[in-house]
């Protein structure tokens, strides 16, 4: 499927609507604008690509919406070179904008379909990411320590294995809770010290354990 002049019209309004809710880092909304979100969704769904909303992708998870992957990219303050571990592939939406953004970006999916889709696809449009089928919980120590951590999941609690794997000065991106989360923003101080802070509601699929 190719990105039509239609396809970039409608990001374009999308990008206004965003704006609009509060996202104004210009790099975020330039990966959106140039990330083509269609690709990312199942068939079912193509005519909703550009709508601000989360539809189904498999597996019982959603590529999230427009707005939820601007709002924890613009929370990192991504710059280029920035080595990221993101935690729960998905679709592969979230990567591929990150990576349109510069970042040197490591992706862990416990789903094995979830994985081989996004890995093909993402290559198939020369997106360069290192693709992990694995345990999210446990991230990826050895190839820490990462200057960003995004985690598309909702997590019971803040994952102690992925604060370790931080770098100092560090961001760290997690939503918190059961059944609804707060955005928490994680800044490493030093080597023992975290500075935590919350950003609003948000509802995700659950963070689990082991890879299926």
């Amino acid at each position: 499927m190719k990105d039509s002049y239609i396809h970039k019209g409608l990001r374009k309004k999308l990008i206004e609507k965003l704006v609009d809710r509060g996202i104004r880092d210009e790099k975020v909304l330039f990966a959106i604008d140039s990330v083509p979100r269609h690709l990312f969704m199942d068939k079912a769904f193509l005519k909703f690509a550009y709508v601000d909303k989360a539809f189904p992708i498999g597996d019982n998870q959603t590529i999230s919406q427009p707005f939820t992957v601007g709002f924890q990219t613009q929370l990192l303050e991504i710059k280029k070179f920035d080595k990221v571990l993101e935690i729960g592939t998905g679709s592969g939406y979230q990567a591929s904008v990150l990576h349109k953004m510069g970042a040197d970006v490591y992706t862990i999916e416990r789903h094995k379909n979830l994985y081989l889709r996004s890995k093909e696809l993402l290559t198939k449009l020369n997106c360069k990411c290192m693709f992990i089928h694995g345990d999210g919980y446990k991230g990826l120590p050895q190839f820490a320590p990462f200057d960003k951590i995004i985690i598309t999941c909702g997590a019971p609690e803040i994952p102690k294995d992925l604060l370790l794997q931080l770098k100092i000065g560090g961001r760290m991106v997690v939503p918190v809770g059961v059944n609804s989360q707060k955005m928490k923003l994680v800044v490493r101080n030093d080597e023992n010290n975290y500075n935590i802070s919350e950003h609003g509601d948000f509802s995700f699929v659950p963070m689990l354990k082991n890879k299926s």
